[in-house]
């Protein structure tokens, strides 16, 4: 009788399993791979970088010295903060970091958008500017907010190549500084939230990323006013955050490379994309090896690992570290050391000024 009992609940703890591996979610279903084959995760950067896209919010107050432990242990020699911020704000995280750690941080100023066309609101805003880089700002970063929530003084959306903002885009090309600016997001956060979006499962966890298919406007509209903006303004050098979204689309980012040369790219938050395209990722870096500047965007040590390894090995199917992002496996690009050095600084080097060249080998 008892064998009986512990047999029916044995049965019944067998069909509860396996009803509940049925009922498994896309969200939840992340197998470990059985593939077995050579390569290992890489926890430092063979070269000494410059991380073009950093962020540290909180640099006119905070500690710096947890954040330098863990870009020694990374090999990121400098980080540029693009959020700097301006006036004062701006001046006490310059003193933060030069008192603290000289030569390890610069700074990008930020401006804010927001009721531009407002009498006397271009001569304020690039008289900030112009203090801001006299103070130490070495270019400017953009926000995304920029053509997707700042309106102008009348509450209508201030489009990207606006031209009431050409003064700030001549201005940063006669003071010799980049700017770095990050327009849209991904093309399918635009798309329909269905089966067939390859974001679907970035967009169920995060859904307010979802927009419409004209929230504010069409993506390619955004899209397209950075560039008139990029046309307009030939001697400004501008640093498309992200690969100006085309990362998925690398044969169309080259002819836009091509048309604009005053643009150049940043790989933040677009490993993914490079990743499950070795081989045609790999010639690309090769043909615009001058153009392409490494950069992370969100500050998190742990995730470094993943682009070190996509850049420098030819390790195949490896995890990515969001599945949200990439619920696809990594491919190494093998890059050359010649053109690691130039997307890890010597691209850096050349565009963004005040920093130490001497901390990095020829």
């Amino acid at each position: 009788m008892k064998f009986k009992i512990l047999s029916f609940f044995l049965l019944a703890l067998l069909l509860s399993n396996s009803s509940n591996a049925q009922d498994l979610t896309f969200e939840d279903y992340n197998p470990e791979s059985s593939l077995v084959v050579p390569g290992k995760i890489i926890n430092r950067a063979k070269f000494p970088f410059i991380d073009v896209h950093g962020h540290q919010y909180k640099m006119a107050t905070q500690d710096l010295k947890p954040v330098i432990t863990a870009m020694d242990s990374l090999n990121l020699q400098v980080m540029v903060n693009l959020s700097g911020r301006t006036g004062d704000d701006l001046v006490k995280a310059l003193e933060n970091a030069k008192r603290n750690y000289p030569g390890r941080f610069v700074l990008f100023c930020n401006i804010d958008f927001e009721g531009a066309g407002a009498k006397g609101w271009i001569e304020k805003t690039v008289k900030q500017l112009e203090a801001d880089v006299k103070a130490g700002a070495v270019g400017l970063k953009v926000y995304k907010s920029l053509g997707l929530r700042n309106n102008d003084s009348d509450g209508k959306r201030l489009a990207v190549d606006d031209s009431r903002l050409d003064a700030i885009w001549e201005k940063c090309g006669e003071l010799g500084i980049p700017v770095l600016i990050h327009s849209a997001d991904p093309k399918l956060f635009w798309a329909d939230f269905d089966g067939n979006n390859e974001r679907w499962l970035e967009l169920k966890i995060n859904p307010r990323r979802k927009r419409s298919a004209t929230d504010p406007v069409p993506w390619e509209q955004i899209i397209q006013e950075q560039h008139n903006m990029f046309k307009k303004h030939k001697n400004t050098t501008f640093i498309n955050a992200h690969m100006g979204w085309f990362a998925n689309d690398l044969g169309h980012l080259g002819e836009l490379l091509d048309e604009m040369p005053n643009m150049n790219v940043g790989i933040g938050a677009i490993i993914a994309e490079l990743g499950r395209q070795p081989r045609f990722a790999k010639a690309f870096f090769e043909k615009y090896q001058n153009r392409i500047l490494f950069g992370k965007d969100s500050w998190k040590p742990e995730e470094f690992p993943t682009y070190f390894r996509v850049l420098e090995s030819d390790d195949e199917y490896f995890p990515y570290h969001k599945k949200y992002h990439a619920f696809w496996p990594m491919y190494g690009l093998d890059l050359s050391d010649d053109v690691l050095k130039k997307v890890y600084y010597k691209n850096a080097l050349r565009i963004v000024p005040g920093i130490d060249k001497s901390k990095f080998p020829e």
